[in-house]
C-alpha cells in the first residue's frame, strides 16, 4: 500500500512515494505545474499513472498533499488553490489526505546542504524533498503506537 506525497508549488510541484509498508518516504521527482489547478492536478494524475505502469501496481492507497498554512496556523494565498487541487484529485485518482507542510522546505534545504554543497544542485532536489518530508510527517502521524508497559531496572533500585 504506497502513497504519494506531493509538495505543491506555483512553478514545481515535488514528489515522493512511500514504500510498500507506508513506513518510509523517498523523494521521487519534480513536475511543472500547470498554468491552473486543473492543469496541475492532471500533471499529477499522469506521474501517478505512469509509476503505476512502469511498477505494474495497480493503485496507491492515497496521496498526501501539503497544506500551506503560516506559522501562526492561518492560510496563505495558496491555500485555497491546494484545497482545490485536492478536491480536483480526490474525484479522480484516490483519497487525498492534506498534511501541515510548514517549513518543509525549509528542512528539505537544511537536509540537503549536509550532502550537497552545490545550491544548484539542491533546487534542483528541494520540491521532492520536500514532498518527502511531507509524506513522512503524514506515515509517522498514522503509524501504530507502540504499547508500553512498565519499565524494568537493571542492576536493582
Amino acid at each position: 500500500m504506497r502513497f504519494l506525497g506531493v509538495d505543491y508549488g506555483r512553478r514545481r510541484i515535488g514528489l515522493a512515494w512511500s514504500d510498500d509498508s507506508a513506513t518510509l518516504a523517498r523523494p521521487w521527482q519534480t513536475i511543472a505545474a500547470g498554468a491552473t489547478p486543473v492543469d496541475s492536478a492532471l500533471a499529477i494524475s499522469r506521474a501517478v499513472d505512469g509509476f503505476l505502469s512502469q511498477s505494474g501496481e495497480d493503485a496507491i492507497a492515497g496521496v498526501v498533499l501539503g497544506l500551506p498554512r503560516r506559522l501562526n496556523g492561518e492560510d496563505t494565498d495558496q491555500t485555497a488553490v491546494v484545497r482545490q487541487v485536492a478536491e480536483l484529485l480526490d474525484s479522480a485518482t484516490c483519497p487525498v489526505h492534506l498534511q501541515d507542510e510548514r517549513l518543509t522546505s525549509r528542512e528539505a534545504e537544511d537536509r540537503l546542504a549536509v550532502r550537497e554543497r552545490d545550491w544548484r544542485a539542491r533546487k534542483k532536489q528541494i520540491d521532492a524533498a520536500a514532498a518527502a518530508i511531507i509524506l513522512q510527517d503524514f506515515l509517522d502521524a498514522r503509524a501504530p503506537r507502540l504499547v508500553s508497559g512498565p519499565v524494568a531496572r537493571v542492576g536493582g533500585a
